[in-house]
């Protein structure tokens, strides 16, 4: 995984950018990253919950986030819990939602899948409700494929 986060640090950063570029809600976006699942983190992490249902903060663009997400819990976790995308219109109708910023309206998820498994997820907040769509969904499905070929995991 160690090439993996040099991968992850400057896609999370040209997400940022490259979602700043685009018109509204697109560049509303207020935080883009990953989080990656504890037992494919490139240093050991001790912890209490099983390091395979656990996903800890990876590279991100935005304010400071929650570093630690167990599968099941919240959007992050329900995405890579489910190993499928989760688009939220509007995060203040998600029951369980993790707020890391209140700010956030609207959130998309989309899993890294190897071999069938989640290993990460890609994790982008709009301050904006229905701040993402369709198209959203195809290309970061698209990234996440890259990221899962492309990564030593």
């Amino acid at each position: 995984m160690v090439r993996g986060i040099g991968n992850f640090s400057n896609v999370a950063s040209l997400l940022w950018h490259a979602y700043a570029a685009l018109p509204t809600p697109s560049s509303s976006v207020n935080w883009a990253g990953f989080y990656i699942r504890a037992d494919k983190f490139p240093s050991p992490i001790t912890t209490t919950t099983s390091s395979s249902s656990l996903l800890l903060l990876g590279p991100f663009q935005g304010k400071p986030a929650c570093q630690q997400i167990k599968f099941g819990k919240g959007v992050c976790g329900t995405a890579a819990a489910k190993k499928e995308t989760v688009i939220v219109p509007d995060v203040l109708d998600w029951e369980g939602h993790i707020a890391c910023d209140a700010e956030s309206r609207s959130e998309i998820v989309v899993p890294v899948l190897v071999q069938g498994e989640t290993v990460a997820i890609i994790d982008v907040d709009c301050t904006e409700a229905s701040g993402f769509d369709d198209v959203d969904r195809k290309g970061l499905e698209a990234l996440a494929t890259l990221l899962a070929e492309g990564c030593d995991w």
